[in-house]
């Protein structure tokens, strides 16, 4: 039994440190040392909820190839249960630029094979198995919905930077019933967007984050609300939105309340951005709950 599957979202980030951003056009930039870390979003949400004591396993497809190789061998390192197909497009990679601020921004390969599906043989023993599924965006988990919802299983959803309208997100967005996303794209709409997500939708709680502005949640049957960012020197934001979804969703399989769910992330968020790189370092259930109650 697992506490939380995650599908989909397994990677290799390699990070670039950059004057500023948007970068200036020039012929060549001097930057420091480039970096590769196992990253992108399924990893860093399997990576937080396994370091805060939830039994936690991911499933993808991956290449066979070096980066494969990296992530396999990362998990095997950290304890972390991974089980993998094969992707004839290879392993998923990302460039992302990060200033002195510590903000980044993302060049993401999105190299997935089109139309593929991840046979049922092969995830649904996992879904029997869990307690919660989180589904990364890529395309072959939105088909694992129904199977999801046969099981009565709970399930979230991370949209990312989601303008609230674009239809690659939709089965997700009112499919889950807990999403998270970003504020970004939102502007004066987020309100508007966690309300039509909890009313068109199965989500009992929609949450959208706003980096040092904090972020706002609705719970179905209730009203937007807002919570505060939590300060402390920032790094690196890479990793920081899985961070926060890892630290709600182990308040909410501890039996907590939205309202401190979201607290918990934001604390889980901000210690993410304490250290260079992506996923690097990971708050344990101790310091998350020490640090909620010195709050």
């Amino acid at each position: 039994m697992h506490d939380v599957l995650v599908v989909g979202g397994a990677g290799i980030d390699t990070i670039v440190r950059v004057p500023e951003l948007p970068v200036p056009f020039a012929d060549s930039v001097a930057v420091p040392p480039i970096e590769e870390y196992v990253g992108h979003t399924g990893n860093g949400v399997a990576l937080g909820c396994h370091a805060l004591g939830l039994r936690a396993r991911l499933i993808d497809f991956i290449g066979d190839d070096r980066h494969g190789r990296l992530i396999v061998e990362h998990h095997r390192q950290r304890g972390l249960a991974f089980s993998w197909q094969i992707s004839p497009a290879g392993t998923r990679r990302a460039v992302n630029l990060v200033d002195g601020k510590g903000r980044r921004s993302s060049l993401y390969d999105a190299r997935d094979v089109p139309d593929q599906r991840m046979p049922e043989p092969f995830y649904r023993p996992f879904l029997e198995n869990a307690r919660h599924v989180h589904l990364s965006i890529v395309d072959y988990a939105r088909h694992l919905l129904p199977d999801v919802r046969r099981l009565g299983l709970p399930v979230s959803t991370d949209l990312h930077d989601w303008d609230g309208e674009n239809p690659y997100h939709r089965d997700f967005a009112y499919g889950c019933d807990i999403v998270f996303l970003s504020a970004a794209r939102l502007g004066e709409r987020v309100d508007a967007v966690l309300t039509d997500i909890v009313e068109r939708g199965r989500a009992q709680v929609a949450v959208a984050t706003d980096g040092e502005r904090g972020g706002s949640y609705l719970r179905r049957g209730g009203t937007v609300q807002r919570f505060a960012a939590e300060r402390g020197p920032v790094v690196d934001s890479n990793g920081a939105g899985d961070a926060f979804v890892s630290g709600f969703l182990f308040g909410r399989l501890t039996g907590r309340p939205p309202s401190e769910c979201v607290r918990y992330g934001a604390i889980a968020g901000l210690h993410a951005c304490g250290a260079a790189g992506t996923h690097q370092s990971l708050i344990t259930a101790d310091e998350l709950v020490g640090r909620f109650a010195d709050r």
